[in-house]
């Protein structure tokens, strides 16, 4: 029996991409360990309803979506446990983790420990999470169809959201901090020629109000002091994301922002690392398609353990 701290996978984050991931390490017999820090389910947790995944034409609510993927998985011997990684470093053909309650080894890693939006650190953000304030364009515009919203930022990813909540939306606020959009030239001529987007220069949020769900947001030009309230039905807000690599340290190369390199096979620069969802460089950053990454890693994972470990599996 193997030691209760060494496991043939361990995979950090308890996401879409980890717990597809977990489902098919553990079905393939290989004793496997899911590390999550938060809540399981990733970010849908936070979404009341997610439209866009496959097999759920009425929509399915995120935080239990995220729970049938984890019951799903255990049901073949999926391990949980609850804590942040610290440190990973490779020693011989293991791995060892430092978490923030105890030291673990594996064979291989899986790392879908997420990307997590930049916030905008302004009253009544946090609170009114998943109820009209999002960083998910795609997952979250169907729901505000012919109503005014607001979109915070001025980069590729605001103005590529902005056009695709002008689909739905009667009208999008475009709030942006500078006087000049930070996108691309034809992200800026396609978000200027469309009818449905105006853009609010100049100027910052410093509130986001409502009882129940986004009703207004409070803003202020930063050249004038000027104040003035706006009332919204949403605030989508996409000024940048950060991946949670932090912990890694090194020992993989990174992007320029973090992200992990990785091949069609979810294989990095490091054999037995893998990486899956958003995490890695280019991701689409949706349910489906981070459900998609941790297969094929898990696919990968068991394919690389046959061949560096194949004098025995663990019991």
């Amino acid at each position: 029996m193997a030691d209760r701290h060494e496991y043939e996978v361990v995979i950090v984050g308890g996401g879409p991409a980890g717990l597809a991931a977990g489902l098919y390490t553990a079905r393939a017999m290989r004793r496997t360990l899911l590390l999550e820090r938060k809540v399981l389910g990733g970010q849908i947790a936070l979404t009341s309803i997610v439209e866009n995944y496959p097999g759920f034409p009425d929509g399915v609510n995120g935080f239990d979506l995220g729970l049938a993927m984890h019951r799903q998985a255990e049901k073949y011997g999926l391990e949980t446990a609850y804590a942040e990684v610290t440190a990973v470093e490779k020693v011989g053909e293991r791995f060892r983790l430092r978490t923030t309650d105890d030291e673990l080894w594996a064979r291989a890693v899986i790392v879908a420990a997420g990307a997590d939006p930049n916030r905008l650190g302004v009253p009544g953000e946090e609170r009114l999470t998943g109820r009209g304030v999002s960083y998910c364009g795609t997952c979250d515009a169907a729901f505000f169809r012919d109503q005014e919203v607001a979109v915070v930022g001025g980069g590729d990813a605001a103005m590529d959201e902005a056009l695709f909540i002008a689909r739905y939306a009667r009208s999008v606020h475009v709030i942006h901090r500078r006087d000049a959009l930070r996108a691309s030239k034809v992200l800026q001529e396609r978000a200027f020629a469309n009818p449905k987007i105006d853009f609010v220069w100049n100027t910052v949020v410093e509130q986001i109000e409502g009882v129940e769900a986004v009703e207004r947001v409070h803003l202020r030009n930063v050249h004038t002091g000027e104040r003035w309230v706006m009332p919204v039905a949403a605030v989508f807000i996409f000024i940048g994301q950060h991946p949670n690599t932090e912990w890694l340290g090194g020992l993989v190369p990174l992007d320029a922002g973090g992200h992990v390199p990785v091949n069609l096979w979810m294989e990095t620069a490091v054999p037995g690392l893998f990486a899956a969802g958003d995490v890695r460089v280019d991701s689409a950053r949706q349910v489906a398609t981070a459900v998609g990454d941790g297969v094929t890693a898990a696919i990968r994972a068991d394919a690389y353990l046959s061949a560096a470990f194949p004098e025995h599996r663990f019991e």
